[in-house]
């Protein structure tokens, strides 16, 4: 059966790792851009697919899908690539990790890229909840780390969790913008920077790089996103 993807995103955002997962799977989807200068996420139309008013959204066969989690391992299942089948022995472990990414990780790093959301826009409070959401993410990424040469991911082919990993990495060399981000290097991380170069230079990236403007080496060495359409932020 022919699958109709059309996937909502913003260049840089978290429809990135979609994009690329799409890319890894090699099936055709359309693009729909996410305005966020103009709010489009908070518009009616967009709430309808996706009630939170966060990106991405895909829409399937099966009707629209939100939280990237969710819509990888969706993928994962729905085309037998990027990640182990439902049944098989790996299948536990790519789980573990699949919502450690999601739910500890990756919701840390909104509250470091959010901390006015959270606290308000108390100086002192923002500082605070960042230096201790800083602490946290050197261990996660201590731990992501050593999993890799287990065998828990980072094999020779891509998976949803490699690409979730790099892109995640991405961001916090980046953003936000306006904060010191010294507190990250990705070379004190080995594994990690192994899993980011090969990622790099796989096809998929190629065509992400061209379609959001990420520049050439965008988990090695990034830059701020010049993409041929929307905004980042």
């Amino acid at each position: 059966m022919r699958m109709n993807y059309r996937l909502h995103y913003a260049p840089d955002n978290a429809s990135l790792i979609i994009r690329l997962a799409l890319e890894e799977i090699g099936v055709p989807y359309e693009t729909v851009l996410v305005d966020r200068r103009s709010r489009a996420q908070d518009t009616t139309a967009y709430r309808a697919l996706n009630p939170a008013g966060l990106i991405p959204v895909l829409e399937t066969p099966s009707g629209p899908i939100f939280e990237t989690a969710a819509i990888g391992l969706w993928l994962v299942d729905q085309h037998a690539k990027l990640g182990p089948a439902s049944g098989t022995p790996d299948r536990a472990d790519f789980l573990k990790w699949l919502f450690h990414l999601s739910n500890t990780v990756h919701a840390d790093l909104r509250l470091f890229f959010y901390a006015p959301y959270y606290v308000g826009e108390d100086t002192a409070a923002q500082i605070t909840l960042r230096t201790q959401v800083k602490s946290r993410l050197a261990e996660h990424l201590s731990r992501l780390n050593d999993a890799i040469p287990m065998g828990c991911y980072g094999g020779p082919d891509a998976s949803f969790l490699d690409i979730y990993t790099c892109c995640m990495l991405r961001w916090m060399a980046l953003y936000p913008a306006d904060q010191d981000r010294c507190w990250f290097q990705l070379s004190k991380y080995p594994s990690l920077s192994r899993l980011c170069a090969r990622l790099e230079n796989r096809e998929s990236t190629q065509h992400a790089i061209l379609a959001e403007g990420l520049g050439m080496t965008p988990f090695t060495r990034p830059q701020y996103t010049n993409p041929p359409e929307g905004s980042a932020t």
